[in-house]
């Protein structure tokens, strides 16, 4: 019953110290989510630092350790599953230099489970969390305003820290979201709920995951597919065949359907869709297959397939939301590769057309110099076309990376407006 059940993938983000990692604890230790071998590691390594019960923040630990080696970890991924639903959670940093992470662990969440300390209420690193959610347009935001302990299970706390966060959410463009006080160290309101807080009637926070509405955040209407590469095997069987390789960003491609190449405009017909398993007559998105045409026309890589009576833009200047997530600065004139899909070009940032202030989330034009978890419209321009749909409209086609040609190093990331 399991394998069929709705896979949720969300991903948690708070300040330092705000108790993430003995959530996520919590959420596997009570779930009843931990292996023998591994929770008699933990209540041994508990022990010897003199705990009394288990140190729930030890299951996801060994990331500090290694980070104290002097290894970069970018965002650690965890596993659960309960009779109702199977998660997969983006654990990412809370020091303000990892905000860059957070873009990484959640562009492909369905929800964000964003901490706010009790005792200190809504901070800059909660409001940049938010609106980095709201940005990726991640549709379900739960707030867990954790160590209610800390300040007598206080309801009042609680609903001051709901009011700062829904004068400042008030702003964003977020469809769902939610309460819940909890303590994650004692379990309240966590996977069963507080005898502590009765006056909160919601449920508790694993019962919202499993409940969660999972809409598919992939574009079903615009059929795309990027070329990663061209199939021309040396062998008898398959002297002729000529396929064009990638994976289906969006939509449904079917044989006979007529297509068009960009950005060269060439138009041909289906005439295999291949797959590891064998042909098939229609196709659907995330799919890896190799399509062939009916025409021997000119496809290479980083050229996009796409059906003829629903193109995508071809363009050269962008505008694009843009997270900076290099130490080094950048400003206009500076120029990066960038890349789409399996399109790689050479790029400029032409102008920054403001940057957001996220305090007050308003637009500042008076300063262009790109800095560390700077988030900002910029104008891009681009030696040759990109294929692109706005990132509201899709996810895979309406988003960009820029690396920086001399180190090699991912410098931000990107969504097309």
């Amino acid at each position: 019953m399991v394998d069929n059940n709705q896979l949720l993938r969300f991903t948690t983000a708070g300040s330092v110290d705000d108790g993430k990692s003995t959530l996520i604890g919590r959420l596997l230790y009570d779930s009843k989510s931990i292996f023998e071998d591994q929770l008699e590691a933990i209540e041994n390594t508990s022990r010897k630092k003199g705990h009394e019960g288990v140190d729930l923040a030890l299951f996801t630990d060994g990331l500090r350790d290694e980070r104290e080696q002097g290894i970069t970890i970018d965002v650690a991924y965890r596993y659960f599953t309960t009779p109702k639903r199977k998660f997969i959670i983006a654990d990412t940093p809370g020091h303000i230099q990892y905000t860059r992470n957070m873009v990484t662990g959640a562009s492909t969440a369905n929800a964000a489970i964003i901490l706010v300390d009790a005792r200190h209420g809504v901070i800059e690193q909660t409001k940049r969390h938010a609106f980095i959610a709201s940005l990726l347009q991640i549709p379900h935001i739960i707030v867990c305003i954790n160590k209610m302990d800390l300040v007598d299970f206080d309801e009042s706390v609680y609903h001051k820290i709901t009011a700062q966060f829904e004068e400042f959410s008030s702003k964003l463009l977020v469809k769902d979201i939610r309460f819940i006080p909890i303590s994650a160290l004692l379990g309240d309101n966590v996977v069963n709920r507080s005898e502590n807080m009765g006056w909160y009637q919601g449920a508790p926070l694993l019962h919202t995951l499993e409940t969660l509405h999972i809409s598919s955040d992939l574009n079903k209407v615009d059929a795309r597919f990027p070329v990663q590469t061209v199939l021309r095997p040396q062998s008898e069987t398959f002297r002729d065949y000529r396929g064009y390789a990638g994976r289906v960003s969006s939509g449904i491609f079917r044989v006979g359907d007529e297509v068009t190449v960009m950005p060269s405009g060439f138009t041909s017909t289906i005439k295999s869709l291949d797959t590891i398993s064998g042909p098939l007559d229609e196709v659907i998105a995330p799919m890896s297959i190799s399509m062939t045409l009916e025409d021997d026309i000119d496809v290479a890589r980083g050229d996009m397939i796409v059906r003829s009576n629903n193109k995508p833009e071809a363009k050269q200047d962008l505008e694009v939301m843009l997270c900076w997530l290099n130490d080094s600065p950048a400003s206009p004139r500076t120029k990066f590769t960038v890349k789409h899909t399996s399109n790689e070009q050479k790029a400029m940032i032409k102008e920054v057309i403001y940057k957001i202030d996220i305090n007050t989330l308003r637009r500042r034009t008076d300063d262009v110099e790109l800095g560390m978890n700077d988030i900002c419209k910029v104008k891009l321009r681009t030696t040759k076309p990109l294929m692109v749909d706005s990132y509201r409209e899709n996810r895979v086609t309406g988003s960009i990376i820029l690396i920086d040609d001399r180190t090699n190093e991912t410098v931000a990331a990107g969504m097309v407006v």
